[in-house]
């Protein structure tokens, strides 16, 4: 068979995570593979994230050239990837979840009690910014965008990458930045955290950790060597845990403006999944979970859906903005 085409948005994280998919695939399915980098939307455009459209800026482009043909398969960061199907595609694969807590990267590795009154935390996500007040109602967030190596320059002594671009007057200008544990990680920085925030402290956003490998449906069949490769590379607890987490999402109709957390995570006979709601300025929450023996995709989507209902019926659209609560 011609070779495969991997399509990807064209950052260091983004390329960094496909290469290594992009080896699993070619050893397992036996051909071989190009990647062709794909501007997206969301690589354009300036400005908050929540303004732009949300996640969907870095997938509809990557998708579109998918259903065209330009590519055979789409990697996606799946915190990025919209809920609702695109008519045509599948998520072929979602491999092997890897860290999907957020990590705080501070100047003199403080972590984050023991930042000052008043520090300074940069994040481009609604979500985090939320949680981060809830804790430390006086830090000062401050929107930001840019590639990994750009925001870590933001903080004095974390600039890895000298070549990593810089806005005039924004760099070493913040205290912290919040940023995935996961693609820290895939880009070879963890050196730069200075506290992991396990799941208690802040809920990561729904598929973190979790990459989802996109192709058209004919492709995805067991009948052709590709459809074999993608199969090969799904793992079951994590397509349950990413199944549950965006019902959630899907349900509650959750805009990037409006701050949900959750993560899913299967233990023995069991599949549990908790979840929070935030107000944007943190004053507001409510954090809940639950669990099912249903270890199938219906009974991870049923999970992530009742999770919703609960957190609808306990009010959390009176402070956060959820079309889902107009059902």
């Amino acid at each position: 068979m011609n070779d495969v085409k991997i399509g990807t948005r064209g950052s260091k994280l983004a390329l960094s995570q496909t290469q290594q998919i992009t080896e699993k695939l070619t050893a397992v399915g036996g051909f071989t593979a190009q990647i062709v980098p794909v501007k997206t939307e969301g690589d354009v455009l300036t400005g908050p994230l929540s303004q732009m459209g949300g996640t969907g800026v870095f997938a509809a482009r990557l998708r579109a050239t998918l259903l065209d043909g330009g590519v055979d398969v789409a990697v996606h960061s799946l915190k990025d990837l919209p809920t609702a199907a695109t008519p045509g595609l599948v998520i072929a694969a979602v491999p092997v979840r890897v860290d999907a807590r957020d990590a705080l990267c501070s100047r003199e590795n403080l972590v984050l009690s023991e930042l000052a009154t008043g520090a300074r935390v940069g994040t481009g996500s609604p979500r985090r910014a939320a949680q981060l007040l809830s804790i430390r109602p006086d830090l000062v967030i401050v929107d930001i965008r840019g590639n990994v190596e750009t925001r870590l320059g933001r903080v004095p002594g974390l600039a890895g990458n000298v070549d990593a671009p810089v806005v005039e007057g924004k760099s070493g200008d913040l205290d912290a930045v919040v940023l995935a544990a996961a693609g820290l990680s895939r880009i070879g920085r963890l050196d730069a955290v200075s506290e992991f925030l396990d799941p208690d402290v802040m809920l990561p956003a729904p598929g973190q950790g979790a990459l989802a490998l996109e192709c058209r449906s004919e492709d995805a069949q067991l009948t052709n060597v590709l459809g074999q490769a993608l199969a090969a590379l799904d793992d079951h607890d994590t397509r349950l845990a990413v199944t549950a987490e965006r019902a959630l999402l899907a349900r509650l109709e959750a805009g990037c403006s409006a701050p949900v957390g959750a993560f899913a995570f299967r233990k023995g006979s069991m599949l549990y999944l908790e979840s929070v709601v935030c107000s944007l300025d943190g004053v507001h929450s409510l954090r809940l979970k639950r669990a099912t023996d249903g270890l199938t995709t219906v009974g991870a989507t049923l999970l992530g859906i009742e999770l919703a209902e609960e957190l609808l019926a306990g009010g959390v659209a009176d402070f956060a903005d959820l079309a889902g609560s107009a059902k």
